[in-house]
């Protein structure tokens, strides 16, 4: 049998031809086509500290609600958005039965909740107002967010020749910097670590389910360069891209 890697470039994109369910990369990690090296903190673990002393959530940005299901000893009060309307069944399903109302959301300005109805509000890669999460968040509550950052897999735009500015300015000063009106920042970190890809067809199917990278992304259209790709990997065997991340913990102003 043919490895991945001894496929011609016709043969590989025939593997990416996977289903994408909720928000889980599994099929390329569990596979390892593709890796993340790890960050300098864990997010779950923080969130799990910030947990034990709340008595309402919400979840922004739930994809499938695989994170959220995985929390333990969720309050009676849980509560998720999801805006990408293909993945709200998937949450549904399998938040519904914890006891957790998931809302399809298309405005972030504009959440079906009421004031100051949560004590702490996560948000790992999803956008938000700042206004509005102070608005929902009871009077020293907690807004804890995980955001991809602006130099995040640019090597593929750059290979590609793709340039895409519309998140040139997203970093952690500048989160800061609009958070600080409404919150105190207790706790920010920042850091460029590596995704790792070892095929093509791992990278075309990401590309192809991550749309804000390349809004125009298709084999057709980017073909010439694919297979220059393919050749790259032929020859090293994987290809690196920065994985910018950064964490911000903020409580609301008493």
């Amino acid at each position: 049998m043919k490895s991945i890697a001894n496929l011609s470039f016709e043969d590989v994109l025939q593997h990416t031809d996977m289903t994408f369910s909720g928000w889980d990369f599994s099929l390329l990690e569990k596979t390892g086509r593709m890796q993340e090296f790890p960050l300098r903190w864990n997010y779950y673990n923080i969130v799990e500290q910030a947990l034990r002393k709340s008595t309402s959530i919400l979840d922004m940005g739930t994809g499938g609600g695989e994170f959220l299901s995985r929390l333990s000893n969720l309050p009676a009060h849980t509560c998720a958005t999801e805006g990408y309307e293909p993945n709200v069944e998937v949450a549904r399903q399998r938040l519904e039965p914890l006891g957790v109302a998931v809302s399809f959301i298309t405005d972030d300005k504009r959440l079906p909740y009421a004031d100051r109805e949560f004590d702490l509000i996560i948000n790992r890669h999803e956008s938000y107002s700042p206004q509005e999460v102070h608005r929902i968040l009871k009077p020293g509550g907690w807004f804890i967010t995980q955001q991809v950052g602006d130099h995040n897999d640019q090597e593929f735009n750059e290979l590609l020749q793709a340039p895409n500015d519309e998140f040139a300015h997203w970093n952690l000063e500048y989160a800061v910097q609009e958070l600080e009106p409404f919150f105190e920042i207790a706790e920010k970190d920042e850091e460029i670590t590596r995704s790792r890809f070892f095929d093509l067809g791992a990278i075309v199917f990401y590309l192809s389910v991550i749309p804000w990278q390349i809004p125009d992304f298709s084999v057709n259209k980017y073909e010439t360069k694919l297979r220059l790709l393919y050749q790259m990997l032929e020859q090293k065997g994987f290809m690196d891209t920065s994985c910018h991340r950064f964490i911000i913990a903020a409580r609301k102003k008493i």
